[in-house]
């Protein structure tokens, strides 16, 4: 079952002389980018120290999590241990100063960096076949799209490097948006050629050309681009590789890990409770392990637990629905589950912080996603379960979605259906008493409360809420301190404008 990419850290580093004379010297023992980067299994080594910064605590493995979750309504604070730049970000009041913002920012820009080192040093490698070579540089150039997709949804028009930066004055200015979407479309489209279609055990984890086609179908939806997103999205369900699975649990535990929904998911492995807190933001010394539940878990920090408009967004019975969505039982802890494989009753004491209302009684819930807590009572939450970053059932969501705008409402409907209809949610097909599907309004407001539920804590309400604002679909603003011209966008971090040369405070996002 488990694990692949052990991913080898690969250090590249860039020396910046400032004195040709005393201060240009090359060690002679040292690994330089003219003597790396031979064969195969050094391009191999490459790419992996790509997908080490992506895994590390700068992305996937913390801050990543946190920020898309701070930036959209489905968490609220877990109590006063919540953290003050997590909790800026929460209410809407962070800076260019905010730490959060600061990591993200980093990690994606040393992703690119990595991604651009090999591949302007990939098509010279010699010893290796060209399928090979055509993959390692198609997952170089996923990551490296991955990471502008990112940038450019949270910050809007960034740096737009193209190559790694090999002096002080390599510096850009800022490219706008629209140029970060184009420029990452064309690497998918350039890696979709070149990624495997699957792996075997040894390399799961690595980018797919469903991984590929996802991506571009979301830039494409950012954009507005329905046709294209759909052309994108079809490749995938017409590939007869992925379904849906018939648990729901199995989408974010351990056991479940590449299973026939996955299109992408973040490797994680247990390492004994030795995260390196904060170490490894340059993506050296990675412990493989991810510490989503120690943060949120209830017998864990519980920094964040879920908001009381997501909780009450689940159809149930006290609602006057047909029926009580399982997806809630599946997705958050309450005070009287059983935990621990069952062997262990979860009590008041048990969880600290704050309570929240579901339906009209106050409780204390928190997330049940990605919680160790299904098979452990540890105090440290500190686990070994992937990240899943796509899968199967948001590709059909966001299908019905572009039927729906592309005047296929019918098709959209039975799309949404075939997600409600998974065995272990059997959810009765809409319409529904709460949901009529008559028109295109109708379905869209099944495919937002679908999205919701189905995709909750999963890092893709944010996104969702910044295209459907941006592509003027929403009928109400979902975030309680939104101000228009301000927070569209994350501020740049002000040491990036303090620091480069080609940036400066007017370059700053409107409003901060």
């Amino acid at each position: 079952m488990k694990k692949t990419i052990l991913c080898s850290i690969f250090l590249i580093g860039l020396a910046i002389s400032c004195n040709e004379d005393a201060l240009n010297k090359v060690n002679p023992n040292g690994v330089t980018f003219d003597t790396y980067f031979n064969n195969e299994a050094e391009l191999t080594a490459g790419v992996n120290s790509i997908y080490a910064l992506v895994q590390s605590n700068s992305l996937v493995s913390r801050e990543w999590f946190f920020t898309h979750d701070l930036r959209g309504d489905e968490v609220a604070s877990g109590g006063g241990q919540l953290e003050t730049p997590r909790n800026q970000l929460l209410i809407g009041v962070h800076d260019p100063n905010n730490g959060l913002v600061g990591s993200i920012w980093r990690g994606w820009y040393r992703t690119i960096h990595r991604a651009n080192v090999v591949l302007e040093k990939g098509p010279s490698v010699k010893n290796i076949s060209d399928a090979a070579r055509n993959r390692l540089l198609g997952e170089a150039r996923f990551l490296r799209a991955w990471a502008y997709y990112e940038l450019a949804t949270f910050f809007g028009g960034v740096p737009l490097y193209k190559e790694f930066v090999k002096s002080v004055n390599g510096s850009l200015k800022r490219s706008t948006q629209k140029e970060v979407y184009d420029f990452a479309i064309a690497d998918l489209k350039a890696a979709e050629t070149g990624l495997a279609a699957s792996y075997d055990a040894r390399n799961l984890g690595r980018a797919t050309k469903a991984a590929a086609q996802t991506l571009l179908a979301r830039i494409y939806l950012q954009l507005g681009d329905y046709a294209s997103a759909k052309t994108e999205l079809l490749k995938v369900v017409n590939s007869g590789l992925y379904k849906l699975v018939d648990n729901y649990t199995d989408l974010t535990n351990e056991e479940g890990e590449f299973n026939a929904e996955s299109i992408l998911e973040v490797v994680f492995i247990p390492s004994g409770g030795a995260y390196n807190w904060g170490g490894d933001s340059d993506g050296t010394a990675v412990q493989e392990e991810t510490v989503r539940s120690q943060e949120y878990a209830a017998i864990a920090w519980r920094n964040l637990i879920p908001s009381n408009k997501i909780l009450n967004e689940y159809e149930m019975k006290v609602k006057g629905d047909a029926k009580d969505d399982p997806r809630y039982a599946f997705s958050y802890w309450s005070v009287g589950d059983m935990f621990n494989n069952g062997a262990t009753l979860l009590t008041d004491d048990m969880v600290q912080g704050n309570t929240s209302v579901v339906n009209g009684k106050t409780l204390k819930v928190s997330w049940r996603k990605y919680s160790l807590m299904y098979k452990s009572n540890a105090a440290n939450q500190q686990s070994g379960i992937n990240q899943r970053i796509m899968r199967y059932g948001d590709v059909l969501l966001m299908l019905a979605e572009c039927e729906n705008e592309l005047g296929n409402s019918a098709e959209a409907i039975k799309l949404i259906n075939q997600v409600r209809a998974r065995k272990s949610v059997d959810m009765p097909p809409y319409p529904t008493a709460r949901f009529p599907v008559g028109n295109k309004d109708q379905v869209f407001d099944a495919i937002v409360h679908e999205r919701m539920v189905e995709l909750a804590g999963e890092q893709v309400r944010n996104f969702d809420i910044v295209r459907w604002r941006k592509n003027k679909k929403l009928k109400a603003e979902p975030i309680s301190y939104f101000q228009a011209n301000k927070h569209e966008f994350l501020p740049i971090p002000q040491s990036e404008i303090d620091n480069s040369p080609s940036l400066d405070q007017k370059d700053q996002n409107p409003g901060y």
